[in-house]
């Protein structure tokens, strides 16, 4: 039997993407967002939902890009603090160590050091109450060499992607294979 738990933002898995933008004065900046995922095929977009009182609200507004940088599990502590500390009041990327690299296709940076990157032109806006949603078609996905398989892929278990559960605030690693997408439900029949 179902227990309701009540109207909370849960879903699993939600995922740990870190956002970068640029601000007026064109210094780069980096958030931790989990309210995100893919949207469209095609054209390619990705959907992001900030609170308008974040400092990369304003800078996604003023540039009309982002990027979409997918740590690793090495890098949890940095995607944690990019999400707890505002980009108004600290350099997010002196402070980690970690390197800005200016996109060649957006006006936004990514991070070095992260995997798997989505570099994202503003496609549309949508208001929806606490949060606006961006949905920012993707320009270009970037991947170290070190993570791609056979296809020239990026394979999941070597990016190391974390996940985040919303109800209790912890970050999980992806688990190991199960199945064959578009292919194991061909077995019920």
């Amino acid at each position: 039997m179902k227990k309701s738990v009540e109207v909370k933002t849960i879903v699993f898995p939600t995922p740990v993407f870190i956002v970068g933008t640029y601000d007026e004065e064109s210094k780069p900046n980096v958030m931790t967002v989990a309210w995100g995922g893919l949207c469209c095929s095609d054209p390619p977009c990705i959907a992001l939902s900030l609170r308008k009182a974040t400092y990369s609200y304003g800078n996604i507004v003023e540039r009309e890009a982002f990027t979409v940088n997918i740590p690793s599990e090495a890098h949890v502590k940095e995607a944690d603090y990019f999400g707890i500390t505002s980009g108004r009041k600290k350099d997010k990327f002196s402070t980690t160590g970690l390197t800005p690299v200016k996109s060649d296709l957006v006006d936004a940076p990514y991070v070095k050091e992260f995997p798997l990157i989505l570099e994202c032109q503003l496609l549309h806006t949508l208001e929806l109450g606490l949060h606006t949603q961006f949905i920012g078609k993707i320009m270009d996905v970037k991947a170290d060499e070190t993570v791609l398989d056979e296809a020239g892929l990026p394979d999941i278990k070597k990016v190391n992607p974390i996940a985040f559960s919303p109800g209790n605030r912890i970050y999980y690693k992806i688990g190991e294979f199960l199945a064959q997408a578009f292919s194991i439900g061909r077995e019920v029949v």
